[in-house]
């Protein structure tokens, strides 16, 4: 028999399916139980492939939001029916509209009229005994009005005549129009397809936007429909710096049109006219600016989430670039006054040397001199295969120095530009002084660039992603929200990456499936003090890593040389024995994992056949052939390399026309910013990315990607550079 818990998933996976029917209902029951017992979205999309028919990250987050929105929904449709149950005015038909309510703004429009409020002239009206001739006014009654109103003027009750009697009428009519849940429907829905967000310069503001940030909202209209999230958020911080006046504009006709449809219909007589003008003041005075606060909201709201998808696919992308293999690299800081600072790690990332020297001016001439034999000395006493130049503050003239120098060696060495935003942030964080009491703040800075190149993931987790600069306008959206779904994306490429347990940082475990902060310590605590772990079934000796979260963290966790050939692959130990008897099956041992011998043996594998012998899903087969035959594998190998320069360029040697190779540094809904190797990232606009139509940058280009562009045009004094994607410009 069904528990209590599993019929409440049961009977939440249906209403899911109705928002997200690309799923079965299956799928979500039972991405929804595993989720309930505790598992992880990387544990639950990489090894329970079978129970919910290979559902990625994506699709299990998106199960998993909306069940949470439905239970804020039914949370909130359950207090909002016991209130008014309370109130004793709960009837059968609001019961049954509150019940089909699908989203939150539908109960809570048919709550408002039982909401609590404070004390309004229409309150006060109904007190002094109005409500009762509102009530018959809108009977639209032949005649008798005034004598009617007459019968109710008190003067102790505030009503000292007729006038102040129809006053008060009118202030109960206009209130309960505003609080009628169709009419705010309505009116929602056509201000919504008819309507116009309108934004003008404030009055003497001008002075206030000094470099015209905002002169393209001076006199801006656009359909609600149609405006853009960063047109959006552009202008509600426009409307914030006090430089902005914005508000939506409708034809008011339409609606006053439909008020009096559906109050009046054919009725004549002296009423209409009362109705009519309560209907017009409800508009202009409740339901016209609730409406437009509730649709800018939205507009806020959609434009937010857009723009955290932005930054949440651009950050995925930038974690996931190529990382630089086993080369030794010097990170490269640059700065004028205090002068460079250079660090070097080895192959691992290991920190070997450090110097600090003075290549620019107001550097004196001796220091100077000095610059070039200390540089080339550390490139030769200890390797330098690369060199990983931060693009901030002196960088042009820094890679201009390094250029010059590696023309001069007789061994090839590159040297790459690195994005270095969030470095200092990194640098003066405790984990930084943590690592490297000793050091400078801009000591680490130049260790964290270099670690930038030879594992971008591995380093950039280690601050806080709002401070790597691939966003747009990630400053302006709710915190609570960005750190939510950056966390998610972190985790995400973490774990489809996996990581060496045994050299592995605390930042880097604590992204690990089921892996908390303290139990990334202890790892790290418990290989410092046993030495490197020889085996997964080792980590079960942790302090406080237990069996769930073994199990949840286990499979991302690769151990390299251990005393398992599986250990260095993503097969859970869950299926070890299934992946043995493979093996066996084959006449082979787990010595040949990885072997060519065995992975010919595998492509010519008959997988459903094994899948039925072995007693395993054929999703779960699948996984564990491809993790048999590439132990170790990094999704990131397939990614782009970083494009490797020996020579540098100006802005000056830039001519319209000029084909280049540069990288993507940051793509936003206008546009991707391409390194093409001068200081300045250059714009390849949205109409620039292709020969053929781009509604999203994103389909196009992402995040460490080498593309080919040529030059439109160069505004030295803007610091602009224009460039374009389309092969019509080859010609």
């Amino acid at each position: 028999m069904a528990t209590k818990q599993e019929t409440a998933l049961s009977e939440l996976a249906q209403p899911i399916h109705q928002t997200l029917s690309q799923y079965r209902v299956r799928q979500i029951q039972a991405v929804l139980t595993l989720l309930d017992e505790g598992n992880t979205v990387p544990f639950i999309a990489r090894y329970r492939k079978e129970r919910t028919g290979s559902l990625d990250e994506v699709a299990i987050r998106d199960i998993e939001d909306e069940a949470h929105r439905l239970t804020k929904l039914n949370q909130r449709r359950d207090d909002v029916l016991k209130l008014i149950a309370e109130q004793g005015k709960l009837t059968p038909a609001l019961k049954e509209n509150l019940m089909h309510a699908t989203v939150l703004q539908q109960v809570e429009d048919l709550y408002l009229p039982y909401k609590q409020k404070r004390r309004t002239k229409a309150t006060i009206a109904r007190e002094a005994g109005l409500a009762p001739l509102a009530n018959w006014l809108l009977t639209f009654p032949t005649g008798g009005l005034d004598e009617r109103a007459a019968a109710l003027v008190a003067a102790d009750k505030g009503l000292p005549d007729v006038a102040s009697v129809w006053a008060g009428v009118h202030e109960i009519l206009a209130e309960t129009f505003s609080e009628q849940a169709a009419f705010r429907e309505w009116i929602r829905r056509y201000t919504w397809q008819h309507g116009e967000l309108t934004s003008k310069l404030k009055r003497g503001a001008a002075t206030e936007d000094e470099q015209q940030v905002y002169a393209t909202y001076y006199e801006f209209t656009q359909s609600l429909k149609q405006v853009p999230p960063y047109r959006v958020l552009a202008i509600n911080r426009g409307e914030r710096e006090k430089i902005l006046s914005v508000g939506i504009n409708v034809d008011a006709t339409s609606i006053l049109q439909y008020g009096h449809f559906r109050l009046v219909g054919q009725h004549r007589g002296p009423a209409v006219e009362k109705v009519t003008a309560a209907f017009a003041d409800a508009y202009k005075r409740f339901l016209g600016p609730a409406i437009e606060r509730e649709l800018r909201r939205q507009l806020t709201d959609q434009a937010d989430e857009h723009a955290i998808q932005v930054f949440g696919n651009n950050l995925y992308h930038l974690l996931m670039q190529a990382p630089l293999k086993g080369k030794i690299v010097m990170g490269f800081d640059p700065a004028y006054r205090t002068g460079c600072k250079l660090a070097i790690m080895d192959a691992n990332g290991r920190f070997l040397a450090k110097q600090v020297i003075y290549p620019h001016k107001p550097a004196d001439a001796k220091k100077r001199a000095a610059a070039t034999p200390a540089f080339k000395k550390l490139l030769e006493d200890y390797h330098v295969e690369m060199i990983a130049i931060g693009n901030g503050t002196a960088s042009r003239e820094s890679e201009e120095f390094v250029s010059q120098i590696l023309k001069t060696l007789n061994r090839p060495v590159y040297y790459v530009l690195v994005n270095e935003a969030g470095a200092s942030v990194y640098s003066a964080s405790a984990n930084a002084r943590a690592e490297f009491a000793d050091f400078h703040v801009e000591e680490r800075s130049a260790v964290s660039i270099g670690r930038r190149l030879q594992d971008p993931l591995a380093e950039l987790i280690k601050i806080d992603p709002k401070a790597v600069g691939v966003g747009q306008y990630q400053h302006d959206v709710p915190k609570k929200a960005l750190d939510e779904q950056l966390d998610r994306v972190v985790e995400t490429a973490v774990n489809q990456v996996g990581v060496n347990v045994n050299t592995a940082s605390p930042e880097l475990l604590t992204h690990i499936s089921g892996l908390t902060t303290t139990t990334a310590k202890n790892i790290v605590a418990y290989r410092n003090d046993h030495g490197a772990f020889n085996s997964r079934q080792a980590l079960q000796q942790v302090p406080r890593l237990g069996p769930k979260a073994y199990q949840q963290a286990v499979g991302f966790l690769r151990i390299i040389e251990g005393s398992d050939p599986l250990d260095n692959t993503d097969i859970h130990p869950e299926s070890y024995s299934a992946a043995r008897q493979l093996l066996t099956g084959l006449n082979l041992t787990t010595t040949s994992v990885g072997t060519p011998q065995l992975q010919q043996q595998l492509a010519k594998l008959n997988q459903q056949q094994w899948a039925n012998q072995l007693g395993i899903g054929p999703a779960t087969l699948a996984d564990i052939v491809t993790g048999l035959s590439k132990p170790g594998r990094d999704l990131r190998d397939s990614m782009p390399a970083p494009l490797l320069r020996q020579d540098v360029l100006t802005m000056a040697d830039l001519q319209p026309g000029m084909e280049l190779q540069g990288t993507v540094r940051n793509v936003v809904d206008f546009g991707a910013f391409v390194d093409i190797g001068v200081k300045q990232d250059g714009l390849v606009h949205i109409s620039q990315l292709a020969d053929h139509y781009v509604s999203d940058p994103s389909t196009v280009v992402t995040i460490g990607d080498v593309v080919t562009v040529w030059v439109l045009s160069v505004d030295e004094n803007r610091q602009r550079i224009q460039l374009t994607m389309k092969q019509a410009a080859r010609d």
